[in-house]
């Protein structure tokens, strides 16, 4: 029998921290929270402080059972649930269960799964932060008020089954206001002019043309509006010689970005690797709870996932400095060691996101992971080696060159000191190479004059702002101050499902549901909806959690108006009527176009003549491919657990079904039909054909096809 118990949140976690601490402890995993507010009622009395009346979760009780049990065989119970306030109240709300002392030394956090991490946090428990607790408290209280009230408001004006957040409304808001502003959009005209050209002994090999762009006169800049000011322009600088007027060589310096924090990391992986929020914040869990790494066993990769500091500790530096000295040399460190400085919101509590172990390698360890954690960590990895590095330098060189009284600019840019992009690129890096489109400029002299072998004139116009992806949203929140870490992954997912936001190309718009229930939303709660008094809000949690305001003094404050504009709503807003979109297929029964209704299994067409017609129809999505038994079209459906299948468009006839889309063609081995596979190392070709072995890579499938 071990002589301690810890206590942590998810049991993806038990195997890393067992194996660190050994056969003296015993570790069991809480699964999340074990208490919380009911769902079946407001459970906030609001007339005594706002006391919230916490219940057991059903589906708990074995699990209770099974920890208090252990609790009481134990010497000493360590509460090691996750370094945040949703852990702290997690730590709560055992020690309550439990019998526990807050107070007393049960509480033991650590920012990585590391052996040095987890030994250390044993030896120097604490009493559980009750200042953070009511921080999370505050949030959930608020969160409570916000969405039991505003529901019942929402079905009985809008329909059934709609609800309405404090963090949701505002992300709802930002993406309706951004289409606002592209439908208010007008275009306007606009023409540039570009110059190929070269020095008079390369006409013949154009070895060293370069392009320059029209500025203006020499006096001024011009923009130019319309064709005909852009021809006449081009017609007077023909007749011209191209002369260098100036030249100037620079040293432009570029310093690497900090580690990621959780909403960066979001941003980049969505940027680069089209991961959604969700599937970024599922995926690094499992590097962050620990990887089996054969010999090694179950090993955390990654610090605490769920942060907006981007501190890193003096050990992780110092393993940085020495890995980059050893495999890039001494003159890829700064000058001094990096130190980034947070946001005044950032909770310094734990550390950015970096890799545990330096030494633990990506491509050393790809084997161990599947394709997405190999990608992931990977990014991971390299961000932070990369913010340890030393500047990117650039030459720059800027040409000013005269033809007649206008003025045309050139510039150049060369990479002369690779710095941290030797490592990692972010999108501005692959800007600035851009923006210098000639490379390396040739050898040019003052007062030369230059051969022209090209001026082309192009029309332009200006552009809308774009809508919102994932990255953008994220971003956007987080400059706003609205919403944490640990909310933006599933605030965007909530949105979505809810059917306030779709997405398109991987943009996020409104649906017309969105927009009639953010309409609702900025004319009865208008600070619900308010981007300055959502963040202040936020704000003011952060000051709870610090000790400087009492939560129930928050809670009174917000609630005393909000209260007020819930019962104004209830009373005098108006049914709102939702349009349902309109198909392109017409009714075979009565001739109208029918429309797109929901349903307890999806979406369906339905004829808007009901009750004189109750024609309806599935949707059907073509999958793109033949039926390998028949020839006919394949179509997706659904279960009714709601996963997509691929089955014949000539069911019953052919009952052909499958879970993976067929490619199209045969297995070259036995002849039955190939499919798209999707497992643990990523997406693969494989035969359907349980008995036949053939598998292939998508890259090697579609070189060959």
């Amino acid at each position: 029998m071990a002589d301690n118990l810890v206590i942590i949140e998810s049991p993806g976690k038990v195997k890393t921290i067992s194996k660190v601490l050994g056969s003296k402890y015993k570790v069991m995993a809480s699964a999340g929270h074990l208490r919380d507010l009911p769902a079946s009622k407001l459970a906030i009395d609001v007339e005594n402080d706002f006391k919230p009346d916490y219940i057991n979760i059903r589906g708990k009780g074995d699990m209770i059972k099974e920890l208090r049990a252990a609790s009481k065989a134990a010497k000493k119970v360590y509460l090691a649930t996750d370094p945040d306030r949703e852990g702290e109240a997690i730590s709560w709300h055992l020690s309550y269960l439990l019998g526990i002392d807050p107070a007393s030394f049960c509480r033991i956090t650590f920012n990585e799964l590391t052996e040095n991490a987890i030994k250390k946090a044993v030896k120097e428990p604490r009493a559980i932060d009750m200042e953070m607790v009511d921080a999370y408290q505050a949030r959930r209280v608020l969160d409570r008020l916000v969405g039991y009230s505003i529901s019942p408001v929402l079905w009985r004006k809008v329909k059934k089954g709609l609800s309405g957040g404090r963090v949701q409304s505002v992300a709802v808001r930002l993406i309706c206001d951004r289409e606002d502003e592209i439908d208010a959009f007008e275009s306007k005209e606009f023409w540039t002019i570009s110059a190929r050209l070269c020095k008079d002994t390369d006409v013949k090999t154009k070895a060293k043309e370069f392009s320059a762009k029209f500025h203006g006169t020499t006096k001024k800049k011009i923009n130019i509006e319309t064709g005909q000011e852009a021809q006449k322009i081009v017609d007077a600088v023909s007749k011209e010689i191209f002369t260098v007027s100036s030249i100037k060589n620079t040293e432009k310096r570029k310093s690497p970005l900090p580690p990621f924090i959780t909403s960066t990391l979001q941003q980049d992986a969505s940027r680069k690797l089209s991961f959604t929020a969700s599937r970024t914040m599922s995926v690094v869990q499992t590097l962050y709870e620990g990887v089996n790494l054969g010999k090694a066993g179950a090993t955390g990769l990654v610090t605490y996932i769920r942060t907006d500091s981007m501190r890193i500790s003096d050990e992780a530096a110092q393993a940085a400095h020495d890995y980059i000295e050893q495999n890039y040399g001494s003159n890829f460190l700064p000058p001094k060691r990096r130190i980034y400085k947070n946001k005044n919101a950032a909770q310094d509590a734990h550390e950015a996101i970096r890799p545990t172990h330096i030494d633990l390698k990506p491509d050393d360890i790809k084997a161990n992971l599947t394709n997405d954690q190999y990608k992931l960590y990977k990014l991971i990895y390299e961000r932070f080696i990369a913010s340890q590095m030393a500047d990117c330098v650039y030459d720059v060189c800027a040409v000013d060159i005269e033809a007649g009284e206008y003025l045309f600019k050139a510039t150049g840019t060369v990479v002369k000191f690779a710095g941290y992009t030797k490592v990692y690129e972010d999108i501005n890096d692959k800007k600035e190479k851009e923006d210098g489109e000639n490379g390396k400029l040739p050898e040019l002299g003052e007062n030369e004059q230059l051969k022209t072998l090209a001026i082309a004139p192009k029309q332009h116009f200006t552009q809308p702002p774009s809508r919102y992806n994932e990255a953008s949203l994220i971003k956007a929140l987080e400059e706003h101050g609205i919403g944490r870490p640990s909310t933006y992954a599933p605030t965007i997912t909530v949105i979505q499902t809810r059917g306030y936001v779709g997405k398109e190309k991987k943009m996020l718009y409104p649906t017309a549901l969105g927009r009639i229930v953010n309409d609702l939303m900025k004319n009865s709660f208008p600070d619900i909806v308010d981007v300055k008094f959502t963040a202040k809000v936020e704000d003011n949690l952060d000051h709870v959690a610090e000790g400087d305001i009492y939560w129930v003094d928050v809670i009174r404050e917000f609630y005393t108006d909000f209260d007020k504009e819930v019962k104004v709503a209830l009373d005098e807003l108006e049914h709102v009527k939702i349009p349902d979109p309109v198909s392109d297929v017409a009714c075979d029964k009565c001739g109208r176009m029918m429309v797109i209704k929901t349903g307890k299994f999806g979406q369906f067409l339905a004829c808007p003549g009901y009750p004189e017609c109750k024609n309806t129809k599935p949707i059907i999505e073509e999958a793109g491919v033949a039926c390998p038994k028949c020839g006919r079209n394949l179509i997706y459906r659904k279960s009714k657990a709601g996963k997509k299948y691929i089955t014949c468009s000539g069911y019953p006839e052919c009952k052909f079904m499958s879970w993976n889309l067929p490619t199209g063609k045969a297995c070259p081995e036995c002849g039955e039909h190939l499919e798209y596979v999707i497992g643990k190392s990523g997406r693969f070709v494989a035969c359907s054909n349980k008995d036949c072995q053939y598998k292939i890579g998508i890259k090697e499938y579609k070189k060959s096809e």
